[in-house]
């Protein structure tokens, strides 16, 4: 009973503390609703570390403490859940370089204490499954499309099809990350909402799915999370502008102009808070060409007429370069081995369709093949991780100036330079594995899905020999 209100009182030290530090930050004096809440939402993230973290870097922790096999109504006791996470931390620690290491524990605890605090009010010690996949499936970092198509994945059934009941459950889980930071009134949950996204009759697959999630608008009730990407990834952006209220000689983040007044624009600082100068500041307003899915919440955020728009918004964002470097020979047999697998995977799926149904020896041997092409993949994802590794290390000892360097010294500065070309050809080399690596992991979950679906064959078999 000590170590138990003991553990409670840490759990509540720790929860307040995160609450602290984000009313530091005064975000309740946003005066939009949709951005109040995407912001909170990102320094959660970011206060947990969760933004160094991917969809498939989730799933691969659910796997490993055994939630891929899970019933999504089952609970998950403190404890369990506190494992996941840690798990989670510490594979990333395992992908960052040494100098860039997060300490897993206050991590740990950090998210711990908000997912808690959003599905766990009545301290009950436990959360669903389900709840926890949502919740992290969500907040993570990463693509949204591939966060999306997780979530599709967990409410869809075997044919593809949404089940609009679970979607609905989503719909009550996820809608708890708006309230825990205080933004229910906005974002709370109605029985109304599942209505408003799609209609109960209509069949909805994975494009209809993320084609009105991802509309212009969205759906109202979840406005709040595609504005959290856009918010991640314009927030290193730099402008080299004034802005006419607080007279900041550059921004960072969004920017918004005047659509009337030549040259008068608004950092998002004061531009979220109301902030604006002379004959501005009575009509105060925003109709946005390039974000008009928020037009509807600005309208009720602020008190004025819509007819009369006066600022747009307007942000210049640095067009993300990838380089397009040659696969080396070992990457191409990376692709090839994958490519083999899938032609193989379907030669074999196609045979298993036309094969008469009294033939089980045949489904036992393509379930036998199956299983060895999970082995060889397994095996081939921790080649890749002992690669990664093996150039994390060399990264590093390159990353480290050789001692006693001279600055006059032409040898030794050709060797510095050739050092640090060799640390951005390993940044590179880390980077393709990386991208291989998921490619891996993708194929992995789809065999792993066949390989369930083989298992079932020689039932259905038996049932259908039964019934003859």
């Amino acid at each position: 009973m000590i170590e138990d209100c003991r553990w409670r009182g840490d759990n509540m030290a720790d929860r307040r503390q995160l609450y602290v530090e984000m009313r530091a930050q005064d975000l309740d004096s946003i005066r939009l609703s949709t951005y109040r809440t995407a912001c909170k939402l990102r320094f959660v993230q970011k206060k947990c570390n969760l933004h160094l973290v991917d969809i498939w870097n989730v799933i691969e922790a659910f796997r490993e403490n055994g939630l891929n096999t899970m019933d999504l109504n089952a609970e998950l006791a403190v404890a369990r859940l506190e494992v996941v996470l840690s798990t989670l931390f510490y594979q990333l620690n395992k992908r960052m370089p040494t100098t860039h290491q997060i300490i897993v524990e206050q991590s740990a605890s950090l998210l711990l204490n908000f997912l808690l605090a959003a599905y766990d009010q009545e301290g009950h010690g436990k959360i669903s499954v389900f709840a926890a996949k949502m919740a992290l499936g969500s907040i993570c970092g990463g693509k949204i499309m591939d966060k999306l198509r997780y979530i599709f994945s967990q409410i869809s059934d075997s044919a593809g099809i949404m089940v609009h009941s679970q979607f609905d459950q989503f719909l009550r889980e996820v809608l708890k990350l708006p309230m825990a930071v205080f933004e229910g009134p906005s974002f709370g949950y109605t029985e109304q909402a599942a209505r408003a996204c799609f209609t109960q009759q209509k069949k909805v697959s994975l494009n209809t799915f993320l084609d009105t999630l991802m509309s212009d608008p969205p759906p109202q009730c979840l406005v709040w999370l595609p504005l959290m990407h856009r918010l991640a990834n314009v927030e290193n952006v730099f402008h080299p502008v004034e802005c006419s209220y607080c007279h900041t000689e550059s921004m960072m983040g969004f920017r918004y102009r005047c659509q009337q007044c030549h040259n008068y624009q608004l950092c998002q600082d004061c531009f979220w808070r109301g902030h604006a100068s002379g004959s501005h500041s009575g009509y105060f307003c925003s109709a946005s060409p390039l974000y008009k899915d928020l037009s509807h919440v600005l309208s009720k955020s602020l008190s004025c007429a819509s007819i009369h728009p006066l600022f747009i918004y307007f942000f210049h964002c640095s067009i993300n370069c990838v380089f397009l470097l040659e696969s080396s020979n070992h990457q191409d047999e990376e692709h090839s081995l994958i490519a083999r697998y899938a032609a193989r995977l379907a030669a074999d799926a196609a045979a298993q369709q036309q094969r008469v149904p009294t033939d089980l020896p045949y489904s036992l041997d393509v379930n036998k093949q199956q299983r060895q092409l999970i082995a060889e993949l397994e095996n081939k994802n921790r080649e890749i991780l002992q690669e990664i590794q093996r150039l994390r290390l060399q990264h590093e000892e390159a990353s480290q100036p050789p001692p006693d360097r001279g600055q006059q010294n032409p040898t030794l500065l050709a060797e510095l330079r050739l050092l640090r070309q060799r640390k951005d050809e390993l940044e590179q080399r880390m980077s393709s594995l990386q991208e291989s690596r998921r490619e891996l992991m993708v194929q992995l979950e789809q065999l792993m899905m066949l390989l369930k679906v083989l298992q079932m064959l020689p039932v259905i078999y038996l049932r259908a020999l039964q019934r003859i």
